[in-house]
């Protein structure tokens, strides 16, 4: 049975909740592979974290990156974060290529990671974590298919948790919705949107999302689900912490 905080994989390790999720493992001494595509700031988190955290500078939609990583490295945690800034504008001013943007990212690099762990197999007592959105519960209107692909992220982890369960192979796959907050570079560039939108300065419309979701609170909350063997398959994350999901 494998230990999930014995080694972990973080996709959009770089900013974010990424970040956070990598050094809240590295503090209870997991050993880390970050991913995300800017060679730089993977730097910086190496030079903040140590020797725990290996960078590795690529694209965490690609299939063979995926299969390699888990052939090689063998995480007993896998946590999918990696995503794209949606295109903020209402669906008329969209075009095809700015309304699939978080489909060919987002959603493409959890159907990869996620077949990859089914078909590695992953050891039994593994953990996947894919980072979904509170968007899916209500829409989100100025960020094309954005909603859309957070959504299908619930459904091929939902998925995979059956064909683990058909197959005996004790993986365990769980699902992060976590709300809007202004303490992403995602969040951010929505909040201004949606702030635009109903007329009101940045400042209100963030008065409106306390309390506020921390990039530290996500990463404790991937912390508290991969050791919890009687998880639940989904979470809404917010600034009041955890709650299950249907």
């Amino acid at each position: 049975m494998s230990d999930p905080l014995q080694s972990a994989v973080v996709t959009g390790a770089g900013r974010g909740f990424g970040h956070a999720i990598a050094a809240a493992l590295v503090t209870v001494g997991t050993g880390v592979v970050g991913i995300a595509r800017d060679e730089q700031e993977l730097r910086a988190v190496r030079d903040e974290l140590g020797e725990r955290f290996t960078p590795l500078a690529a694209d965490a939609t690609d299939e063979a990156l995926a299969r390699d990583v888990i052939r090689e490295r063998r995480p007993g945690l896998l946590v999918l974060n990696a995503g794209a800034t949606p295109h903020m504008a209402p669906v008329h001013e969209q075009t095809w290529e700015t309304f699939s943007r978080n489909w060919h990212a987002d959603t493409r690099h959890v159907f990869a990671w996620t077949r990859a762990a089914l078909r590695g197999p992953l050891a039994p007592g593994s953990v996947v974590v894919g980072m979904s959105s509170g968007a899916v519960l209500g829409g989100s209107v100025l960020s094309g298919g954005y909603a859309g692909a957070k959504a299908a992220i619930r459904y091929v982890l939902g998925y995979a948790a059956d064909e683990s369960k058909r197959a005996g192979l004790d993986i365990r796959f769980v699902t992060l919705l976590p709300r809007l907050t202004p303490a992403t570079g995602v969040g951010s560039v929505a909040i201004e949107g949606y702030a635009a939108r109903q007329g009101v300065d940045r400042d209100t419309f963030v008065e409106g999302l306390r309390p506020i979701l921390t990039p530290d609170q996500v990463a404790k909350a991937v912390l508290e689900v991969a050791r919890d063997p009687a998880s639940a398959p989904e979470y809404l994350v917010s600034g009041a912490g955890l709650r299950p999901v249907g």
